[in-house]
């Protein structure tokens, strides 16, 4: 719908967070603060393991090591101005919710590629053994991980970049960061466009890799099924943690950006956005952590055992 012409500009935004009451937002701030703590230890601590561990230099830990990094970054670039918005209240620059939507939609779109990647990974091992250190050699990882930071750059940043949006007053968005779809809502012009770019590009982000996630799986399954009972459990196990990861992130991503229109604005997309970018972040790492016998037991050696790390079996 087309917006009157006598508009005018906004030179700040205002987010309304959760409640204007200050007792629920201080109870708010400290579990929101709890849950960035266990985030950047979560992740943090991924990142390490894998890097100083040599035994876990393979293919899946190589790009484990990247999806922790780039929840590291995600995180941190929504709780901690949801915190100050929680304390002392949601006024900010159209400059730095510009860059916080930049942000969300390219790491957003990154771990979304870099999903497929995993499934690939566990495609090859399981379905194409004898072809893995061949298909999935290091120079292969290498490019495949540049292809998708690239590629992302090229289907978010890009079009964000060749169409850019002027705010109007009124300033206020019904959500606790500068989400896109909450954003474009501000458009002095007609959002008619916007919305179809996105739901464009949300296509190439989520949905064609969610269906290469499936394809892969199917396969997956296909060969597991003709394991031997013995063999079967293990090939499951390796796959167990990721279809979590997969079955929450393109979940909840898909329920927010294939979501009609009217329903941007609602409480249930700050809901929403609390699961997708604040809460995943803290349980990947998580979820691998308690899955993955070689992470654990890692942990455990580092957190009781000083000087040198033992050599432990085992691969993916």
């Amino acid at each position: 719908m087309d917006q009157p012409f006598n508009r005018t500009l906004a030179t700040e935004v205002i987010l309304l967070g959760f409640s204007p009451n200050l007792k629920i937002n201080l109870l708010l701030f400290i579990f929101f603060l709890a849950i960035y703590a266990v985030t950047i230890f979560g992740n943090g601590f991924m990142v390490c393991i894998i890097v100083v561990s040599p035994h876990l230099h393979t293919p899946m830990y190589f790009f484990l090591c990247n999806l922790a990094v780039i929840d590291f970054f995600y995180s941190s670039s929504t709780v901690p101005k949801l915190l100050l918005v929680l304390l002392t209240g949601g006024k900010t620059s159209i400059t730095a919710c510009g860059i916080q939507v930049f942000v969300g939609l390219y790491l957003g779109s990154t771990e979304s590629m870099l999903l497929v990647l995993m499934a690939y990974d566990r495609y090859v091992a399981i379905c194409r053994p004898l072809y893995y250190p061949v298909l999935m050699r290091w120079s292969v990882c290498y490019r495949l991980i540049v292809l998708v930071w690239i590629f992302s750059f090229m289907t978010t940043m890009v079009p964000s970049l060749l169409m850019p949006m002027k705010a109007c007053n009124p300033n206020q968005i019904n959500h606790i960061a500068c989400e896109v779809l909450a954003v474009i809502k501000l458009s002095c012009d007609s959002t008619h466009d916007s919305e179809l770019v996105i739901f464009f590009l949300s296509f190439f982000s989520l949905l064609l890799p969610f269906f290469f996630i499936l394809l892969s799986y199917t396969f997956i399954i296909s060969s597991v099924l003709k394991i031997q009972s013995a063999g079967r459990s293990k090939a499951f196990s390796t796959c167990s943690s990721h279809l979590t990861v997969v079955v929450m992130y393109y979940g909840t991503a898909m329920a927010m950006y294939f979501r009609p229109a009217s329903h941007n604005a609602s409480n249930q997309a700050k809901y929403v956005s609390v699961f997708y970018g604040i809460m995943i972040p803290m349980l990947n790492p998580l979820i691998y952590s308690l899955k993955n016998k070689e992470v654990t037991k890692m942990f455990f050696i580092k957190t009781t055992v000083s000087g040198s790390l033992p050599t432990i079996g085992g691969n993916h």
